[in-house]
């Protein structure tokens, strides 16, 4: 956050983290939807970046900060040596990208969202917001931006006044994890560690998250010579959300925010896997108050403030561990550079070992559950490496003896929050006169249901287009039963809130949808070992988990992701609503199956990575015979033709397809099931991936609310594609609605199919997802060899046309519309509706 301090505080902008725990296309919406219900669109938000480092050290313009700056290199593309601390799933960025489901359900949404080439960019936002006029920087996750700005522009150093930081640990002790003294099996864990990160104290038990996610970017910020006040583990480690303080704020909900606010720390506290009440402090927050409590005592140089003692200390930050200056291939700043990037020194603090990640032997002190690295670290030293800091040591006690809440700031939280001035204008469901909540349920009863289907889709935008494709065929050709959701492809696990707003748009709220696998079969739960290959910035994630910009156009589904849970599955105690529960994938499944006939059977299509269909086949004994087809998006046939697969970010592996490389065990898995299996491999999907013949057809058809939303969304994506470079590889995109018109309207596209032996290939990264020919141990499968392309063309716009089985409400847009008006009548009255 970065303030102006004028006659009194003004906060000018936000821009965002994209290396931490919520990723850019999320938070940028969460961000605008906040602001917009504290009435302040005023705010300019930037977020992201397709700038690079090259290897030399130049640092080109508008990096987005989607890697610590170790890892940043010439694109979007990368790996997570440092994010992957942070889980992916429950818990961590699934959950606060989503705020655990209470973002949807509760706050407004506005006209401003994130648009590719028009959304700010996190540099740009900086340059021009501190080259205007002094200014305060709020520091409340990795220090990435805002180190790539100062490194890249030393001249606007004297603009910043002071810089106010969140995270770190000097002299902390970690109270979680600790045994009981009477305890006699009990193992201690992080108990006493300087540093808070759960996930990888046996590595690394001095660092805290924020620093830790880019220990050099941080270290640029500390030693930059602008006065820092450092507010870390010392003093949020005596400031635990108490039961008093719960019970406290719970009483006092007297503004939206202050109601947002409660339901987040709410959901939080049912879904902690902890001693929530002595393991959850208050961190940013309370960062916030300090630093806003000194500015308005005119910074005085003690640094008096009315919630935290201070310290003055010598620290500086870690990035890499002893001996320094020898290069064992860990430090991408040395190892293989005649001259260290950035003119770094060799032999300095700099060229030491850098954790490489959570496998990394170096880290391992034998003997120990505790690891030995420091990466991260801010460590308290004397000498010419130390920078004096402002610090809070401590949390001050309440002034009034007789009041429940122990902390002094715990008043103030909730006089600010609740104090009318400024307040929130409104929530959703008050955004709009006459909001309501409705499902919408087709009645079938009285039709005959056609061919059991169940979609497996990693939600890139083709995804969703061949999803629109499979609710527009008639229920007595396809029954969509269910859909799975891969969350290690193209789009980030919350997206799959997209997929319940496109279900209701097109009126079958009653599909269940299913969360799967967030990693690849066998890959550790955490870490990124096939994902990285997919771009973080343009043409990549910010743009698959927004729809290039366009889910907010999406009707807004009653349906939504949320992190309520129950004991029943395993949660450490049920919330308030665990029936609103987020099924997974493997029990979506078993719920369809449990509901066929005894002669039924399923057939799958799948557009992602394989990962669920594997492990449905691994985990259920009786799904081969339940099974009878499977048709697969995706590979690449290496027929020495010398014609090259899609995966663009891997140049040592030239003939992969991006289904298959995400996730080469479960490709292999599936493969060799023995099941029926059709391929529509690469070759087929390019010959219907003209944006221009798909656009013409549409045009050419009769509208529909769901025509004109594909049709605005594939212009969107050419004229991307024609526009920037980020975005020329996504008309691959266009191949993925191929699987689905196959499905619906195989008897009109005039198919060419062949029967093949594959093997698909792994072991190395060259290697990993390429599907070769093989006669002798390849397995046999249908293949999609060849189509009328122009049936095809002609096909897609006729079903997206059809006036059957179209929109029950078209838009958010519409909804705003009928939500306004006093008529709206809809709703019980309305046989198609379900309450």
């Amino acid at each position: 956050m970065i303030f102006r301090s004028w006659s009194v505080l003004a906060m000018v902008a936000i821009t965002i983290s994209a290396n931490a725990w919520s990723d850019a296309g999320h938070a940028v919406n969460h961000l605008y939807d906040l602001l917009y219900m504290m009435g302040r669109d005023d705010i300019a938000v930037g977020v992201g970046g397709d700038g690079g480092i090259s290897d030399n050290g130049r640092i080109y313009p508008n990096v987005g900060g989607y890697f610590a700056i170790i890892e940043q290199e010439m694109s979007t593309v990368g790996g997570c040596r440092y994010r992957q601390t942070i889980p992916q799933g429950r818990n961590g960025r699934l959950d606060v990208n989503t705020n655990y489901g209470i973002r949807r359900a509760f706050l407004p949404q506005g006209n401003r969202r994130y648009f590719p080439l028009q959304q700010p960019t996190t540099q740009q936002m900086m340059i021009d917001t501190i080259s205007a006029a002094p200014t305060t920087v709020l520091l409340m996750g990795t220090h990435s931006n805002f180190a790539l700005f100062l490194m890249s522009n030393p001249h606007l150093k004297k603009n910043v006044e002071h810089i106010y930081i969140m995270g770190g640990g000097v002299r902390s002790h970690n109270p979680t994890g600790c045994c009981s003294k009477s305890s006699i099996s009990c193992v201690p864990q992080q108990c006493e560690d300087h540093g808070n990160m759960f996930t990888a104290y046996n590595k690394d038990p001095y660092a805290e998250f924020n620093i830790f996610g880019d220990p050099f970017g941080a270290y640029q910020v500390f030693h930059s010579g602008i006065p820092i006040t450092l507010v870390p583990l010392d003093a949020t480690n005596t400031i635990p959300i108490t039961e008093n303080f719960f019970k406290e704020f719970e009483q006092k909900q007297n503004t939206y925010e202050a109601k947002y606010c409660f339901q987040s720390l709410k959901i939080a506290r049912d879904t902690w896997f902890n001693q929530f009440y002595t393991s959850y402090f208050m961190w940013d927050s309370f960062m916030t108050g300090v630093a806003l409590s000194i500015m308005r005592n005119g910074e005085r140089p003690n640094g008096e403030n009315d919630f935290a003692e201070m310290e003055v200390m010598n620290i500086t930050v870690v990035t890499s561990n002893e001996p320094y200056g020898v290069h064992d291939g860990s430090n991408p700043f040395f190892d293989g550079h005649v001259r260290p990037k950035f003119n770094l020194l060799e032999g300095g603090v700099h060229s030491g070992h850098v954790l490489t990640g959570l496998d990394d032997p170096f880290c391992v002190m034998k003997g120990s559950i505790k690891g030995k690295c420091q990466d991260g670290y801010t460590k308290e030293v004397q000498g010419l490496d130390s920078v004096a800091a402002l610090v809070a040591v401590k949390a001050k006690p309440n002034r009034k003896a007789n009041s429940p809440l122990d902390r002094e700031f715990f008043n103030n939280f909730l006089e600010v929050l609740n104090h009318p001035a400024h307040s929130g204008r409104f929530n959703l469901t008050n955004q709009f006169p006459h909001y309501k909540e409705i499902m919408y349920k087709p009645d079938f009863r009285h039709r005959i249901r056609g061919m059991p289907v169940i979609f497996d889709m990693d939600m890139s935008p083709g995804d969703f287009i061949a999803l629109v494709c499979i609710l527009k065929a008639n229920i007595e050709v396809i029954d969509l039963k269910g859909i799975l959701v891969s969350g290690n492809g193209w789009s980030n696990p919350a997206t799959i809130d997209v997929i319940y707003d496109v279900l209701h748009m097109m009126g079958r709220d009653d599909i269940p949808v299913g969360l799967g696998s967030i990693t690849a079969l066998g890959a550790p739960e955490l870490g990124c070992e096939y994902v990285k290959v997919i771009p973080h910035g343009s043409g990549g994630g910010l743009d698959t988990d927004t729809l290039f910009g366009l889910a907010r156009m999406l009707p807004r589904a009653p349906r939504r992701y949320t992190a309520e849970n129950s004991m029943k599955y395993g949660a450490p105690r049920d919330t308030a609503h665990p029936e609103l529960r987020q099924p997974l994938a493997f029990e979506v499944w078993q719920q369809v199956t449990a509901e066929l006939g005894p002669t039924d059977q399923i057939t799958i299509l799948t557009n992602g990575p394989l990962t669920n269909i594997a492990n449905i086949i691994l985990s259920d004994t009786k799904a081969k015979s339940i099974i009878e087809k499977i048709y697969i998006v995706g590979t690449h046939l290496v027929d020495g033709e010398g014609e090259e697969g899609n995966l663009f970010t891997v140049p040592s592996n030239k003939f992969a397809e991006f289904n298959f490389f995400l996730d080469p065990k479960a490709a292999k898995t599936v493969v060799e099931s023995r099941l029926d299996i059709t391929v529509i491999p690469l070759r087929a999907q390019r010959q219907v991936s003209s944006f221009g013949k798909v656009l013409r057809s549409l045009s050419a058809a009769e509208k529909t609310p769901e025509s004109s939303f594909v049709y605005r969304l594939l212009l969107l994506m050419q004229k991307l594609q024609n526009k920037h470079q980020s975005y020329s590889h996504i008309d691959m995109f266009l191949g993925e609605l191929l699987g689905s018109m196959f499905l619906v309207q195989q008897s009109h596209l005039n198919c060419s199919i062949t029967e093949k032996a594959i093997n698909v290939g792994s072991g190395h990264v060259s290697m990993h997802g390429q599907t070769i020919l093989d006669e002798t141990n390849g397995k046999l499968v249908k293949v999609l060899d060849r189509l009328d392309s122009d049936a095809y063309y002609t096909e897609l716009a006729k079903l997206l046309a059809t006036k059957q089985q179209s929109a029950r409400v078209g838009s958010f847009d519409e909804q705003k519309r009928v939500w306004s008006k006093a008529s709206y009548k809809k709703g019980r009255d309305d046989p198609g509706f379900v309450k």
